[in-house]
């Protein structure tokens, strides 16, 4: 099966630790990994091969927490150190962005099953998946822009790199209804209302505040680029689009094609702004949902935030018309 821009899955296999063979069900020779939901005890090393079910099991927490990596990777990077800080600051434990005993107690005060088992549907292998071409003139002509395959959709879903989904399952059969799986036991996240948005450049952000300015919520954001810098300042939300059409002016882009023209690009998942679009008083510019989650944290954007899609759901449902949205460096 295709998947966006992901590494194949080899990556995984190579750094965590022998997977096994054949796994038709998830009950069935279980990989290293699936252990994270043992993995209560706080290693020496998070950083090392060793400690990858812990290290699957930290961002579950953190997702659940409503301080996320992103996608949920198994690996230890940027997003994972910037979301421990978060979260401790919001504890108010010392924000070093590494695990001590304080955080990960605090972190396993959730006890729910960091990994559950997810049977295929027929709905799920009944779909059609198309690949999305990365021209914008080819995408026009697209009626939908949805997943590629049913792996990346399964990513999205649990907010999951598709590269874990193949380490945690090795060659189970994504084409056959009842298939068992090992999945990121993650949740819908509903935050409360905010009472601000605020953008932060220098941690690669976009945090939710209650009325007295206190984190309630944190994720990772690509916000902005040299050419298409992040417009600081105080601005206001207008309003929520969700699954919106792009309205793609090549004008606006420093690096498009000469060749383009203007076109109106169809709602999905792999449309350039994801499934919702957070409107901000400053014209052209919003928070967004994005086809590549990998991403998020990592790359640039041209000037707007950029979140993955699940975050920028759970972002829409806490903000409303008037929100403030401070952006700064």
């Amino acid at each position: 099966m295709s998947m966006r821009s992901n590494s194949p899955a080899a990556f995984l296999i190579a750094l965590l630790a022998p997977l096994g063979t054949h796994a038709q069900n998830a009950t069935s020779a279980a990989p290293a990994l699936t252990q994270a939901n043992e993995a209560t005890a706080l290693p020496a090393d998070l950083k090392s091969p060793d400690s990858a079910p812990a290290r699957l099991r930290l961002q579950v927490l953190l997702d659940r927490a409503q301080f996320g990596t992103g996608e949920i990777d198994a690996r230890w990077g940027s997003n994972t150190e910037r979301a421990i800080a978060a979260y401790q600051d919001a504890r108010q434990l010392k924000p070093s962005g590494a695990i001590d005993e304080a955080t990960w107690t605090a972190l396993n005060q959730d006890a729910a099953p960091v990994l559950m088992e997810y049977r295929l549907t027929a709905q799920d292998i009944g779909k059609t998946y198309t690949a999305v071409p990365e021209d914008m003139m080819a995408q026009a002509k697209l009626p939908q822009l949805g997943y590629g395959s049913l792996l990346e959709e399964l990513g999205e879903r649990f907010h999951a790199s598709p590269a874990l989904l193949q380490a945690l399952n090795p060659g189970a059969d994504l084409g056959h209804e009842g298939t068992a799986l090992w999945v990121p036991n993650v949740k819908a996240a509903t935050p409360a209302k905010a009472a601000s948005v605020v953008v932060d450049k220098s941690d690669l952000s976009v945090t939710l505040r209650d009325d007295k300015g206190q984190v309630y919520a944190r994720y990772p954001a690509s916000t902005g680029s040299e050419h298409d810098p992040l417009p600081l300042g105080r601005w206001k939300i207008k309003g929520v689009a969700r699954d919106p059409h792009f309205q793609y002016n090549p004008k606006l882009f420093w690096d498009a094609d000469p060749r383009h023209a203007k076109a109106k690009i169809a709602p999905g998942p792999n449309n350039p702004v994801g499934i919702v679009w957070v409107d901000l008083d400053k014209p052209h510019y919003g928070i967004h949902g994005t086809p590549e989650p990998g991403h998020i944290g990592k790359t640039e954007s041209h000037g707007c935030i950029r979140l993955t899609n699940w975050d920028a759901a759970a972002l829409a449902s806490a903000v409303k018309p008037g929100t403030p949205a401070i952006l700064q460096e």
